[in-house]
């Protein structure tokens, strides 16, 4: 016999205050007291810290991401011809900043997006509340994200790239409004 469907209040896991979810988000800032809450599939809605950059001036619109540092570890490169190897090890030699869209994005447009943040990573400084799109991308997407844009860096060299091994370790993520 099949269990009825049982529905749940989303509220708010500080204040208790209803959170008024819309298909697809699965983070959140409470209207009321304006702290994080992510949508966890067994306990409802979580404590999640978000965090807004300096940069978004009073009334300027920021959008979600995750952020994580990551270290990627290389196990085997083949390509057709050239050898850029030096300058791959020279640039994942210390862990980088990942930055990982969390609003709607189209594939493509958000590996272009994270590779960018991955060249020219910003300071992260916390700054005051501003608006931002839904967050739809949950947490457990960020890692193929992340290896999506560590294929994109090695795929951009001039070596032709046939094949890549590697191993990514990501910190724990945060939630960041950043400007875009």
């Amino acid at each position: 016999m099949t269990q009825p469907v049982r529905l749940i209040p989303l509220l708010c896991p500080h204040c208790q205050t209803p959170i008024p979810a819309q298909p697809d988000e699965v983070a959140w800032v409470c209207s009321n007291c304006q702290k994080g809450a992510l949508l966890d599939e067994k306990k409802g809605a979580v404590p999640l810290n978000v965090f807004f950059h300096a940069s978004l001036a009073a009334g300027k619109k920021g959008a979600p991401f995750w952020v994580t540092r990551g270290k990627v570890t290389f196990q085997e490169r083949i390509t057709y011809q050239g050898n850029e190897q030096k300058a791959m090890q020279d640039f994942w030699a210390e862990s980088r900043l990942f930055a990982i869209p969390a609003f709607a994005l189209p594939l493509e447009e958000a590996v272009v997006m994270g590779v960018k943040f991955l060249h020219q990573p910003i300071p992260m400084e916390m700054g005051k509340p501003a608006p931002f799109p839904p967050i739809v991308v949950p947490p457990q997407d960020v890692h193929p994200l992340a290896e999506f844009i560590v294929m994109s860096v090695e795929a951009e060299r001039k070596d032709a790239l046939k094949h890549l091994k590697f191993t990514l370790t990501l910190e724990p993520l945060q939630c960041w409004i950043l400007p875009v």
